[in-house]
């Protein structure tokens, strides 16, 4: 295996986490041998962590012991990211059961050891699971959500649950009344995360966790990914379970995985992508059988591909100038990689569709109210979104977007706006197809955001958020891969979106530009621990 020295050095000239475990063979003979060298933890994939286990140089509870040591060192103390609402305080007693599993029976599933962050809207049976709402401080869950159970199965640990926007409202900040002040974006600390899943990205760039979970209605997953240089994927409509996730809007909420490399997303969308027997949205996934998303990873992935430049989804008068020349850049690389750069490409009748969204639609009450009635039995601390706002236990950011949601009285189903925007959304997904196959398209690109993270605190500047159209309504996937940086440190994500179920070409494609580039590297405002 390639000592992972040379990756750290190149990124950060800094002391290192050192995690020793000394050879088996060595200490049955009672023999003196030569120390291990070191395992760094820091910016560590899940090939390296399961290859040093394998070499015995790293049991599962130093791996977990070096994780938190990093989240003590950094997330309320140095520089304080507030990343995490909770951290599991059963972790190490987990690993020590994995390493016993292991020294019996060899990795007990793809994810063997591997500390998971988990969004603060997944259920969890064992964690407080509160949607970032002082409202639901302490519901305790009676199950886990589907994905958090796939994830367990295959050998994942939760380390710790995150910080997120009160009840996933913003996608442009991580502030929520569940814990004091704002996450802070590691690459610049007086920055924004974007949201909602802005702790969980925090805390995987900081390597407080290996990969993390998010979710995303209409930017959660990819906006935060962007910001913090991750990979962060948003699935078909149907191929994942948001099953046991707080809703936001049920018709466009997905939840999956966000993540350092390709590779690493790979790795646990393969666990958690599949029919959910308890999620009649992913009925659609029968008749589209999981591949080996490993078999996708191919440096050579871009050779012979097709990706059209979508300006309606990022050029506005406000596109940052660093963001566009960054962009171009990467238009470029993915030509030296191979791929015939179509630009632009364009959706002839888009206004026109546009225009059949009509009235508001505002389905968050109804989702809501409709999910907490299901998880009665678990007694939440509140039922209706009235009781929320009587209740007072709410940021006063998200104050307003209640009190809309309760005046709204009608369900989606009722709503002639919602059922406008189902039209549209309906006819944007034909159009889309249909731009996508006459140009033998593999995929669409653009800028994840058309502007650099925000200072924290500013509602003023242009925000750039260009992941809530295309991907969310028309429920096609997306993925967001790091493209470079602004301002010399403030990172930026490139965008591919494909057609439904084509999740294995955009892992081809982003994992051959990943590794033609090579733009991700660690935050310095949390460098590796002695």
């Amino acid at each position: 295996m390639r000592h992972r020295l040379a990756r750290s050095a190149r990124s950060l000239p800094v002391l290192v986490t050192t995690l020793v475990l000394a050879a088996p063979a060595a200490r049955a003979q009672g023999t003196t041998a030569s120390p291990a060298p070191p395992f760094i933890i820091e910016e560590a994939t899940i090939a390296e962590l399961h290859a040093a286990m394998r070499a015995g140089t790293l049991s599962c509870r130093q791996l977990v012991q070096g994780y938190l040591r990093r989240i003590e060192a950094y997330d309320k103390n140095g520089p304080a990211i507030n990343a995490l609402v909770v951290v599991n305080p059963a972790a190490l007693a987990t690993a020590d059961s994995l390493d016993r599993r292991y020294a019996r029976e060899g990795f007990v599933g793809p994810l063997h050891c591997v500390p998971a962050i988990v969004k603060d809207n997944f259920e969890t049976i064992d964690l407080p699971t509160t949607a970032g709402s002082l409202a639901l401080k302490d519901w305790r869950p009676t199950r886990d959500a589907f994905q958090v159970q796939r994830i367990r199965a295959a050998g994942a640990i939760v380390l710790a649950k995150s910080n997120m926007a009160e009840l996933a409202f913003s996608p442009n900040e991580t502030v929520s009344s569940i814990l004091a002040g704002y996450t802070k974006n590691p690459y610049a600390l007086d920055r924004v995360t974007a949201g909602s899943s802005g702790g969980t990205a925090a805390a995987v760039a900081s390597s407080f966790g290996a990969v993390g979970l998010g979710s995303d209605t209409g930017n959660s997953i990819r906006g935060p990914s962007s910001h913090q240089s991750l990979v962060g994927i948003r699935s078909t409509m149907g191929l994942t379970s948001r099953s046991g996730v707080v809703p936001l809007f049920d018709s466009q909420d997905i939840a999956g995985p966000m993540a350092r490399t390709v590779a690493d997303a790979a790795a646990v969308f393969q666990v958690v992508a599949g029919e959910d027997p308890g999620a009649p949205v992913t009925a659609a996934a029968r008749a589209h059988p999981i591949p080996r998303y490993a078999d996708s990873l191919r440096a050579d992935g871009l050779r012979g591909a097709r990706i059209g430049v979508l300006h309606a989804a990022y050029d506005t008068p406000t596109l940052d100038p660093e963001v566009n020349a960054v962009f171009r850049r990467a238009l470029g690389d993915l030509q030296r990689l191979g791929a015939t750069v179509v630009d632009p490409v364009a959706i002839p009748t888009l206004d026109s569709l546009r225009r059949l969204q009509g009235g508001a639609c505002s389905p968050f009450r109804h989702d809501f109210e409709a999910y907490l009635a299901s998880v009665a039995d678990s007694r939440p601390p509140v039922r209706t979104v009235d009781e929320i706002l009587k209740s007072g236990r709410y940021h006063p950011s998200v104050q307003a977007r209640l009190e809309a949601a309760q005046r709204v009285t009608e369900s989606p189903a009722e709503s002639a706006g919602c059922r406008a925007r189902e039209q549209y959304r309906a006819a944007l997904r034909v159009a889309l197809r249909q731009l996508m196959d006459s140009l033998h398209l593999d995929a669409v690109a653009y800028p994840t955001w058309s502007n650099p993270p925000r200072l924290i605190g500013d509602l003023n500047t242009p925000g750039g958020d260009n992941s809530q159209v295309f991907s969310p309504a028309t429920g096609f996937p997306a993925i967001t891969v790091p493209m470079g940086y602004t301002r010399a440190v403030l990172p930026a994500g490139l965008q591919l979106l494909a057609r439904p179920f084509a999740e294995g070409t955009l892992f081809r494609l982003a994992y051959a530009y990943e590794q033609g580039t090579h733009h991700r590297r660690p935050p310095a405002t949390v460098p590796p621990l002695r």
